[in-house]
Protein backbone atom coordinates (compact mmCIF):
# COMPACT_ATOMS: atom_id res chain seq x y z
CA UNK A 1 0.00 0.00 0.00
CA UNK A 2 1.41 3.28 -1.11
CA UNK A 3 0.98 6.69 0.58
CA UNK A 4 0.08 9.57 -1.02
CA UNK A 5 2.62 12.54 0.04
CA UNK A 6 1.23 15.84 1.29
CA UNK A 7 2.11 18.45 -0.82
CA UNK A 8 2.84 22.07 0.55
CA UNK A 9 3.13 23.61 -2.57
CA UNK A 10 -0.61 24.46 -4.20
CA UNK A 11 -1.98 26.56 -6.84
CA UNK A 12 -2.97 29.81 -6.81
CA UNK A 13 -6.10 29.31 -6.10
CA UNK A 14 -5.53 28.36 -2.93
CA UNK A 15 -2.90 30.84 -2.24
CA UNK A 16 -6.20 33.46 -2.60
CA UNK A 17 -8.44 31.39 -0.82
CA UNK A 18 -5.98 30.94 2.27
CA UNK A 19 -5.69 34.38 2.51
CA UNK A 20 -9.54 35.27 2.37
CA UNK A 21 -10.10 32.63 4.92
CA UNK A 22 -6.90 34.18 7.31
CA UNK A 23 -8.52 38.16 7.14
CA UNK A 24 -12.10 37.33 7.60
CA UNK A 25 -11.06 34.84 10.44
CA UNK A 26 -9.07 37.36 11.94
CA UNK A 27 -11.67 39.99 11.55
CA UNK A 28 -14.50 37.67 13.05
CA UNK A 29 -12.11 36.80 15.97
CA UNK A 30 -11.42 41.20 16.27
CA UNK A 31 -15.07 41.44 16.10
CA UNK A 32 -16.15 38.84 18.68
CA UNK A 33 -14.03 40.30 21.27
CA UNK A 34 -15.32 43.62 20.71
CA UNK A 35 -19.06 42.23 21.09
CA UNK A 36 -17.93 40.40 24.25
CA UNK A 37 -16.82 43.80 25.77
CA UNK A 38 -20.00 45.67 24.61
CA UNK A 39 -21.69 42.75 26.14
CA UNK A 40 -21.68 44.71 29.81
CA UNK A 41 -22.89 47.72 28.05
CA UNK A 42 -26.51 49.66 27.94
CA UNK A 43 -28.12 48.97 24.48
CA UNK A 44 -27.72 52.39 24.01
CA UNK A 45 -24.20 52.55 24.83
CA UNK A 46 -23.80 49.28 22.92
CA UNK A 47 -25.33 51.35 19.68
CA UNK A 48 -23.15 54.13 20.00
CA UNK A 49 -19.83 51.59 20.08
CA UNK A 50 -21.30 49.49 17.44
CA UNK A 51 -21.54 53.05 15.19
CA UNK A 52 -18.62 54.08 15.75
CA UNK A 53 -16.61 50.88 15.18
CA UNK A 54 -18.44 50.92 12.30
CA UNK A 55 -17.48 54.40 10.76
CA UNK A 56 -13.73 53.76 11.99
CA UNK A 57 -13.96 50.80 9.85
CA UNK A 58 -15.30 52.18 6.51
CA UNK A 59 -11.63 54.38 5.78
CA UNK A 60 -9.73 51.25 7.40
CA UNK A 61 -11.25 49.53 4.59
CA UNK A 62 -10.89 52.02 1.86
CA UNK A 63 -7.99 53.12 2.09
CA UNK A 64 -5.76 51.05 4.18
CA UNK A 65 -6.55 47.36 3.78
CA UNK A 66 -8.32 46.78 0.01
CA UNK A 67 -5.14 48.62 -0.79
CA UNK A 68 -2.90 45.92 0.60
CA UNK A 69 -5.46 42.75 -0.39
CA UNK A 70 -5.15 44.60 -3.70
CA UNK A 71 -0.98 44.79 -4.10
CA UNK A 72 -1.21 40.98 -2.46
CA UNK A 73 -3.98 39.88 -5.04
CA UNK A 74 -1.44 41.37 -7.95
CA UNK A 75 1.55 39.54 -6.43
CA UNK A 76 -0.64 36.12 -6.27
CA UNK A 77 -2.51 36.21 -9.64
CA UNK A 78 0.38 35.95 -11.94
CA UNK A 79 1.75 33.21 -10.67
CA UNK A 80 1.75 30.27 -13.25
CA UNK A 81 3.53 27.24 -10.90
CA UNK A 82 2.40 25.73 -7.95
CA UNK A 83 3.87 27.63 -4.83
CA UNK A 84 4.32 27.06 -0.96
CA UNK A 85 1.30 26.91 1.16
CA UNK A 86 2.70 29.80 3.30
CA UNK A 87 3.32 32.64 0.11
CA UNK A 88 -0.42 33.86 0.11
CA UNK A 89 1.66 36.23 2.49
CA UNK A 90 4.79 38.20 2.13
CA UNK A 91 7.84 37.03 4.54
CA UNK A 92 7.63 41.14 5.46
CA UNK A 93 3.58 40.29 5.92
CA UNK A 94 5.11 37.52 8.30
CA UNK A 95 6.77 40.39 10.54
CA UNK A 96 3.62 42.59 10.17
CA UNK A 97 1.19 40.05 11.78
CA UNK A 98 3.73 39.97 14.34
CA UNK A 99 3.96 43.37 15.34
CA UNK A 100 0.12 43.57 14.92
CA UNK A 101 -0.98 40.31 16.91
CA UNK A 102 1.75 41.89 20.28
CA UNK A 103 -0.03 45.19 19.53
CA UNK A 104 -3.22 43.32 19.92
CA UNK A 105 -2.07 41.85 22.98
CA UNK A 106 -0.76 44.86 24.53
CA UNK A 107 -3.95 46.53 24.24
CA UNK A 108 -6.23 43.52 25.34
CA UNK A 109 -3.80 44.08 28.72
CA UNK A 110 -3.64 47.83 28.95
CA UNK A 111 -6.06 50.29 30.89
CA UNK A 112 -7.84 51.08 28.07
CA UNK A 113 -11.89 50.30 29.31
CA UNK A 114 -12.80 47.55 26.96
CA UNK A 115 -15.91 49.16 25.77
CA UNK A 116 -13.71 52.20 24.16
CA UNK A 117 -10.98 49.72 23.11
CA UNK A 118 -14.22 47.83 21.26
CA UNK A 119 -14.38 50.64 18.52
CA UNK A 120 -10.71 50.10 17.62
CA UNK A 121 -11.40 45.99 17.14
CA UNK A 122 -14.58 46.61 15.52
CA UNK A 123 -13.41 49.31 13.21
CA UNK A 124 -9.94 47.04 12.24
CA UNK A 125 -12.47 43.56 11.90
CA UNK A 126 -15.02 44.74 10.15
CA UNK A 127 -12.17 46.16 7.86
CA UNK A 128 -10.40 43.13 7.59
CA UNK A 129 -13.78 41.04 7.15
CA UNK A 130 -14.89 43.37 4.21
CA UNK A 131 -11.44 43.58 2.70
CA UNK A 132 -10.97 39.25 2.86
CA UNK A 133 -14.11 39.59 1.00
CA UNK A 134 -12.17 40.89 -2.29
CA UNK A 135 -9.96 36.98 -2.21
CA UNK A 136 -13.03 35.16 -1.92
CA UNK A 137 -14.77 37.26 -5.37
CA UNK A 138 -11.01 36.59 -6.99
CA UNK A 139 -10.80 32.39 -5.64
CA UNK A 140 -13.98 32.07 -7.43
CA UNK A 141 -13.49 33.50 -10.80
CA UNK A 142 -10.24 31.69 -10.53
CA UNK A 143 -12.17 28.53 -10.10
CA UNK A 144 -14.82 29.58 -12.66
CA UNK A 145 -11.88 29.81 -15.15
CA UNK A 146 -10.29 26.59 -14.45
CA UNK A 147 -13.75 24.99 -15.12
CA UNK A 148 -14.42 26.57 -18.75
CA UNK A 149 -10.96 25.42 -19.35
CA UNK A 150 -11.81 22.17 -18.59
Amino acid sequence: MRRKKISLFVDKSILVLLAGLMWCGVGVLLISYAVRWLSVCTGRQQLIFYIAGFLAAMPIHHFGFLKIADKNLSRILPIKEKRSLFSFMTWKSYIIVIIMVSMGIALRHSSIPKPYLSILYNGIGLALFLSGIRYFRFFLKLISEKRSLS
